[in-house]
């Protein structure tokens, strides 16, 4: 594997463009004010750590594309990574825009890649921070143009979404350890099979005076969504009792807390059914050994599964051997 370095100010996109064999691209200090699609190879970005070398930029959806059309969620992010296989380690992707409230989402972190692992990172955003694909099925539909138009009966593609991260065939496995992850509503959302190990969620004030972590939309078919183990859930500024753990995007998303801990602005409920859903009655939300669950016993939803010890060390257990086989340690 070819070792490339790079320093902020040099264009970081022509070199991953042109790159041809899997590559560990080494970022130096700085700031590299960039928005960057990793390409379908495997590569590994390396900063020289999460305080130091930060990727930044400041898309948002409300902001009219050079097409005439908003960016919407998926066209504003600052890293996309695509492909096979891809590690990132010991640096911050940041979306700068504020205020999504007015602005709309604001994506710092897009993963498309089978096979994902983010080591120490730092990804800093408001709303939808962190990507983890693949789309739910019915957005693959409506943005592929395999589905008619209502109105005319037409089919379309307007690239909205580009075709090579509309699809994850087979689905994906994405790890993020260490890793320190903010924002204020929905921050971590997709339906990708993810782990989320020893990392610190910060929740942030918001103009709406709620958040939401986690807004997973798997499938019914998908055994293992969102997991959080041995993580630290805490306020970056969220008022006390603002904040669910998780929503489901989607009718059958999953997440699961495992020996976390939480701070005075997660609400007794913990988790949110999605408005005027019936997603209650779906969504496979579970927890075991929460900071503070005493409380939470007499308090969290009705519909939310409270895991046996065994239960909980099954899913323990299936993540090491998720990251053996993502990150190659024996």
């Amino acid at each position: 594997m070819q070792i490339i370095r790079v320093k902020p100010t040099e264009n970081l996109q022509s070199i991953l463009s042109n790159l041809s064999e899997p590559s560990h691209i080494l970022l130096e200090k700085g700031v590299f004010c960039q928005k960057i699609v990793i390409p379908p190879l495997c590569v590994k970005l390396s900063g020289s750590g999460r305080e130091t070398t930060v990727i930044t930029n400041a898309d948002y959806a409300r902001l009219r594309h050079s097409d005439g059309k908003e960016f919407n969620t998926f066209r504003t992010f600052t890293v996309c990574v695509t492909g096979e296989k891809c590690e990132i380690s010991d640096l911050t992707v940041e979306n700068a825009c504020a205020r999504p409230e007015i602005n709309g989402q604001c994506v710092a972190l897009s993963v498309h890649a089978k096979k994902f692992y983010g080591k120490n990172l730092c990804l800093k955003s408001t709303q939808d921070t962190l990507f983890c694909a693949p789309f739910p099925d019915d957005l693959v539909t409506r943005y592929s143009g395999l589905a008619p138009e209502p109105k005319t009966g037409e089919t379309y593609y307007d690239g909205f979404i580009p075709r090579d991260q509309l699809y994850v065939e087979g689905g994906s496995v994405q790890i993020f350890e260490n890793c320190k992850i903010s924002g204020n509503v929905d921050f971590i959302f997709g339906g990708a099979e993810a782990y989320f190990k020893n990392c610190e969620l910060v929740s942030l004030a918001d103009a709406r005076g709620y958040g939401y972590v986690s807004a997973p939309s798997h499938c019914l078919e998908n055994k293992s969504g969102f997991t959080f183990i041995d993580c630290a859930f805490t306020s970056g500024g969220a008022a006390e009792g603002s904040v669910y753990l998780a929503r489901p995007w989607r009718d059958y998303g999953k997440s699961v807390f495992i020996n976390c801990k939480l701070g005075k602005h997660v609400r007794g409920e913990l988790f949110d059914k999605w408005n005027d859903t019936y997603r209650d009655r779906t969504a496979r939300f579970a927890y075991f050994n929460l900071d503070g669950e005493a409380a939470y016993e007499k308090t969290a939803a009705p519909w939310a599964k409270r895991l046996t010890a065994p239960q909980a060390n099954d899913i323990i257990n299936n993540f090491t051997l998720r990251k053996k086989e993502i990150s190659g340690e024996k």
